[in-house]
């Protein structure tokens, strides 16, 4: 049906279906009149051949034909409001506004073009789109709404019109491409092309939505997990520094409480060696007063006499070596040492239970020969590594080291945390840790934070170093005989540990990791043979 909404029609003119302008009107046995396509289409859709407005059924389907004479009338009232509506809305016709499409066609004030035609390349105002509505020939021109550059939308090698799309090619072509240029390939009109195209793009963005969705889920599953680590860190760290706290006041009360006593114990004994002094002071003082009484007489016998007697048991306790001495020397190193020993209890506590949660983030890690040097000899299953001191015939690529005698790890983490375990134990000396991927792996290797190595070594039995900016020499209470080597990658965080002794060996932190890490091995020489023990990548057991 034609599209004419815009008319002011009467409604004997109108279809009751379509509720438009009769296009080729018909007439039932009943005298109602419909649309030929409208009343077809009804009927194919019900199977039910009835009169849509007084619902009068027929036994079998009505042949139609167009009623001729009504046709004609309906015409006539068509042309009429045509020409109407047109004059009417001619003094209507908006001005072209910057951000618009320009009639192409007007010459003094620029009108709003209302359509574009593809064929003609040129946009036009309602005024002079009218030849291609009314005009039989330019009737079949294709009309879109208007867009401006209509000469982008012509081959630019044949000059026609781009109105097909090159899947092949992903690009819109003339007919003529389809005969040069695009031979044989998979063309379509644009139409079916855009469809194509659009539900293509549609399942793209749709997957592309999904995964994101899920990403947010990971993310958000993500920050629960470290909501719930972080709650587990906090009461157990604050169940230590109880512990702690309550052990430090603990200790204090009972330096105090030692300290008292003893000066306590201190005074007492004063007062006790003052109160025999004291009492031997008076029974001087007494004599004193019984020698200043015989003085007096002049009877010398009796004074002599006198005086032999009051010699007789004076005081004998030799007061020169007694003293008073202070006993708190010592009492708060005592104190000291104690509470260092409670700390040092609470801090393997700590680091046991750390230990276990990097265990949690165990790998499976094996060598890559191709990175070995040829004096290294691996075990079949890529779990061993000894110094073997002969060079094997290998291709010199360049993954594989060739000055020290070193090997990394198959695999290679970009993220995330990572953990594994070397046995070490019957070796005086070794090298492990991780690297990054560009290391130098010819000639001198300088192994430091800055170029990439995150390390550290046991030399001539008994000297631990973290190969640090400076080196740091490591003062461990025993040997290990398992190191464990954790990694935070986001974090900066590269951690070593004796797994059997469940302590922290060394830390790198604030490290700044931008591309992938290896785990590291240099099991070194044999050392005349104190050496010889392989290493070990062991499998992590939790403690």
């Amino acid at each position: 049906m034609a599209a004419a909404n815009y008319l002011q029609a009467e409604d004997r003119f109108l279809c009751s279906i379509c509720l438009d302008v009769f296009t080729d009107p018909v007439s039932t046995s009943c005298g109602h009149n419909f649309c030929k396509n409208c009343i077809t289409e009804h009927w194919d859709k019900s199977h039910q051949y009835q009169c849509p407005m007084c619902k009068e059924a027929f036994n079998t389907r009505p042949d139609l034909r167009v009623n001729t004479l009504f046709s004609e009338i309906v015409a006539q009232f068509r042309q009429s409001a045509q020409q109407k509506a047109s004059s009417s809305s001619s003094s209507e016709q908006q001005v072209f506004k910057p951000g618009e499409v320009p009639c192409d066609v007007c010459t003094e004030t620029k009108l709003k073009a209302l359509k574009s035609c593809l064929v003609c390349l040129t946009s036009y105002c309602e005024t002079h789109l009218e030849p291609h509505l009314t005009m039989s020939g330019l009737k079949r021109h294709q009309l879109i709404d208007p867009v401006e550059n209509l000469e982008d939308r012509m081959c630019p090698k044949h000059d026609k019109p781009l109105e097909l799309f090159c899947k092949t090619d992903q690009t819109c072509v003339c007919m003529f491409c389809t005969v040069s240029d695009h031979k044989m390939h998979d063309v379509v009109p644009l139409k079916e092309g855009y469809e194509g195209e659009k539900a293509e793009l549609e399942t793209e963005i749709q997957e592309m939505i999904q995964k994101r969705q899920l990403k947010i889920e990971e993310i958000k599953h993500s920050v629960d997990l470290s909501q719930e680590e972080a709650d587990r860190e906090i009461a157990e760290g604050v169940q230590v520094f109880t512990a702690l706290k309550e052990s430090v006041e603990r200790g204090q009360a009972n330096l105090i409480k030692t300290i008292t006593e003893k000066q306590k114990t201190t005074e007492n004994q004063a007062e006790d060696f003052i109160k025999e002094l004291e009492q031997e002071i008076s029974e001087l003082q007494k004599r004193s007063s019984e020698v200043e009484q015989v003085t007096h007489s002049e009877d010398h016998l009796h004074l002599l006499q006198r005086f032999m007697s009051l010699k007789v048991a004076p005081p004998t306790k030799d007061w020169t070596e007694v003293s008073i001495h202070s006993s708190h020397e010592g009492t708060v190193v005592r104190a000291v040492v104690q509470l260092e020993e409670t700390f040092s209890e609470e801090m393997k506590k700590l680091i046991e239970a750390e230990l276990k949660r990097v265990q949690r983030y165990a790998v499976d890690v094996t060598l890559d020969p191709d990175t070995a040097h040829t004096q290294l000899i691996l075990s079949d299953d890529g779990k061993q590594m000894r110094y073997g001191g002969v060079k094997k015939n290998l291709p010199d690529n360049p993954e594989r080291f060739s000055d020290r005698p070193c090997v990394l790890g198959k695999q290679s983490f970009s993220s995330g945390r990572f953990y594994f375990e070397v046995q070490v134990k019957e070796k005086t000396g070794w090298t492990l840790g991780v690297v990054r991927e560009s290391i130098n792996r010819k000639g001198k290797i300088t192994p430091t934070p800055k170029d990439g190595y995150w390390m550290i070594w046991l030399r001539n039995g008994n000297e631990y170093k973290a190969l640090d900016s400076p080196q740091v020499l490591l003062s461990l209470k025993s040997q290990p005989k398992k190191v464990g080597v954790f990694v935070h990658y986001e974090e900066g965080l590269v951690s070593f540990y004796d797994v059997d002794a469940a302590a922290l060996i060394y830390s790198f932190t604030g490290c700044s990791f931008t591309e992938k890490l290896y785990p590291f091995f240099h099991p070194c020489d044999k050392d005349g043979g104190k050496n010889s023990a392989p290493l070990i990548i062991s499998p992590v057991r939790v403690n």
